[in-house]
């Protein structure tokens, strides 16, 4: 999942994309409505967690701009005007959430999990493919009814796998899902990640690659290169 935090206050705004990176979310930070347009415009997100009180572009301009956008992306106000006129006014404007500031962290992630299950075209709850059973809500994967201990990235990276079951996600894509703009396009991450993640998933491999085009997750039976 990527996540776009839009805050003019640094600190905070670290804060937040930092506990949500340990969370298994490629997080991306824009400090100014200006700055959150044009990475719109460039990435791909399921999330915007947005301050309303921005310089550049207002919050408001912000959010009614990302809603008539083709690309739906869900948008969760944070926000310190806290009244029932201030909710009543960010949601009228389009935002699919609002969360008042002062708040609880884990209601935060919490929040940030439901709207991108309700974002449309969402799959279902629970992936599964090739034996492997994965809840995102719950942050538990299976594979043959036996648990799996995954790392943070390794749970991001098979959520994206199972999400694009049965086609081909390239390293470009998964840097994009599960790292962040600042991850090094050249850097073997992806490679040594998806490594780990064979050896944990077992036999038979479930993990095919294919040189210039990507993995994907392929049934029993199929060669995994």
């Amino acid at each position: 999942m990527r996540v776009l935090v839009v805050e003019d206050a640094g600190p905070l705004a670290e804060v937040i994309a930092e506990g949500l990176r340990d969370q298994g979310m490629a997080v991306d930070v824009a400090h100014d409505g200006l700055d959150a347009a044009a990475k719109l415009d460039i990435n791909t997100y399921h999330v915007v967690v947005l301050d309303r009180d921005l310089p550049g572009i207002h919050g408001d301009t912000l959010c009614q701009m990302i809603t008539e956008r083709d690309a739906r992306v869900m948008v969760l106000m944070l926000t310190a005007a806290d009244s029932p006129g201030d909710r009543v006014c960010g949601l009228t404007l389009g935002a699919d959430d609002y969360l008042a500031k002062p708040f609880h962290f884990p209601e935060l992630v919490l929040r940030i999990r439901a709207l991108a299950r309700r974002r449309p075209a969402a799959r279902s709850r629970t992936l599964s493919a090739a034996g492997i059973e994965l809840d995102p809500m719950r942050r538990t994967a299976s594979r043959d009814g036996q648990q799996l201990d995954l790392s943070v990235k390794e749970f991001a990276v098979l959520e994206a796998l199972l999400n694009a079951t049965p086609a081909f996600l390239s390293a470009e894509n998964l840097l994009e899902q599960v790292w962040d703009e600042h991850a090094d396009p050249f850097t073997n991450t992806v490679t040594v990640t998806i490594s780990r993640l064979r050896r944990k998933l077992g036999d038979p491999p479930v993990i095919a690659t294919t040189p210039g085009v990507g993995y994907r997750i392929i049934g029993p039976g199929a060669p995994p290169d």
